[in-house]
């Protein structure tokens, strides 16, 4: 049943796989010798009053984002395919100067994007989103729905009809309409014998198209944000009807699935679907994944009840950041609103309307509420993404040198890996010695007690990090 054309497809993955490592590694190469054989063009005299790189408003213009999509489609590395486009952007901005490529990526790219308030205040929303998806699939919402879905949903082209509704339905933000509709559809789809490439199919063509066009998403947070001098969120509204990309995105979905058309690869993995192997490629990935441990308390309301809170209170914050409070009125409220900061409101409102409500219905433990909150942030951003925009304002505002800021996080980062009673680094040492954790954890505490006083001298006394400069 499984053995359709595996050693063929065993051959060709090898194969591409080999490609892909090559072409990966030769543009490495080019980039790195590029990198090192570019002279630097800073003129001695200082810069010009407005730099204008010599590629600007040309076809090169064009390159960096077509390396990326390139070597995207053909490594299946997003994130090393899209540092090299930056990288090539950054290339063609200096002229292909060292020392400009290096400066204007991290410190006028990076760096600038990540401490820019209206930056920080969509990362925090989506952070905040990861905590109500984990709150949801622990509350055991996600897989009451998904029980509940089983006895109403009884044919293949009304499981992904279902997919499709649901991703239409949570329209605030793409990455939390995938986490969401994956992991309660994932056990339908798979009753159903839906492939898992035509399940991913249909979340990912759902989530962004919806997202674009929803008024109150954080992707209508980010694109008015771009919109300097002018109403972004109104210039929004009005194009909202000239977005054919997501009209007919999702008109198309749907027709794909009633009149039952498949072609292509897609084709190949829903025959192999119907046949009971829903994977189709040879590594199978995810086969003998172990999905979370959930309250078999949570019923439908579990689900739903957050996602129309989150909706709400991200319209009330937008309509506060408004000024609707204040007697504006509620079309100028939105159309002044500040998306930032509204929906980073509004989502922590949502999070601790759930976290109670969670309590009240006596579903989910106020600790293991909390400990959805560390979850929320691996699921979104790591720990270096979010405390460096956030903290970075600050430090700059009394003065610190952003080196010794550096050296201050990394410094806590690491003390916090070995701090018991959930520091990474202890269940490390104790999975390779086969003593308890705790155990070691005794024995550093007079570790730790160290590692603090020099984390204080790091502090206080900004000579140690920076005197060597």
């Amino acid at each position: 049943m499984y053995s359709y054309g595996v050693h063929s497809k065993r051959k060709r993955g090898k194969f591409m796989k080999s490609v892909r490592k090559k072409l990966l590694t030769g543009g490495m190469a080019v980039l790195m010798l590029t990198f090192f054989c570019a002279v630097t063009v800073f003129a001695a005299d200082g810069e010009a009053a407005e730099y204008v790189p010599k590629m600007y408003a040309t076809f090169w213009a064009l390159v960096p984002p077509i390396v990326a999509i390139v070597l995207a489609l053909i490594t299946k590395e997003v994130y090393s395919s899209l540092f090299i486009g930056i990288l090539v952007g950054a290339l063609f901005y200096s002229n292909f100067s060292f020392e400009g490529t290096v400066v204007h990526m991290i410190q006028e790219g990076f760096i600038s994007v990540i401490s820019d308030s209206y930056n920080v205040g969509i990362l925090i929303f989506l952070v905040i989103l990861g905590a109500v998806v984990c709150l949801m699939n622990k509350a055991g919402g996600s897989a009451a729905f998904g029980r509940w879905a089983s006895v109403h949903i009884k044919t293949r082209i009304g499981a992904q009809l279902a997919t499709i509704v649901l991703g239409v339905l949570i329209f605030i933000d793409d990455y939390f309409n995938c986490l969401t509709v994956g992991s309660v559809m994932r056990p339908i789809t798979d009753k159903h014998q839906v492939s898992r490439a035509k399940l991913a199919y249909l979340i990912d063509a759902t989530a962004a198209p919806v997202c674009i066009i929803a008024p109150i998403s954080s992707w209508a947070a980010a694109v008015t944000g771009f919109v300097e001098g002018e109403d972004g969120f109104s210039i929004f509204l009005r194009a909202i009807p000239f977005n054919y990309y997501a009209l007919l995105t999702i008109l198309t979905m749907v027709l794909l699935v009633v009149l039952k058309v498949d072609y292509g690869s897609m084709r190949v993995h829903e025959d192999n679907a119907l046949r009971g192997d829903i994977y189709t490629t040879p590594d199978r990935p995810y086969a003998d994944a172990q999905d979370d441990v959930v309250e078999e308390k949570g019923g439908v309301i579990d689900l739903v009840f957050p996602i129309l809170v989150l909706i709400g209170c991200c319209i009330i914050g937008m309509l506060y950041s408004g000024g609707f409070f204040s007697g504006v009125s509620f079309v100028e409220a939105f159309s002044a609103s500040d998306a930032s900061v509204g929906l980073m409101l509004g989502s922590f409102f949502a999070f601790v309307i759930t976290v109670i409500f969670y309590a009240l219905r006596r579903v989910l433990k106020f600790t293991d509420s909390m400990a959805c909150i560390p979850d929320g942030f691996k699921a979104m951003v790591p720990a270096i993404l979010i405390l460096t925009p956030i903290l970075l304002p600050i430090v700059q505002a009394i003065g610190m040198n952003p080196i010794q800021f550096g050296v201050i996080m990394v410094v806590n980062l690491a003390i916090g890996f070995v701090t018991p009673p959930i520091g990474v680094n202890l269940f490390v040492a104790s999975s390779l010695t086969d003593v308890p954790v705790m155990q070691i954890a005794k024995k550093a505490l007079p570790m730790i007690a160290f590692f603090l006083a020099a984390l204080l001298l790091i502090t206080f006394i900004p000579a140690i990090s920076i005197g060597i400069l």
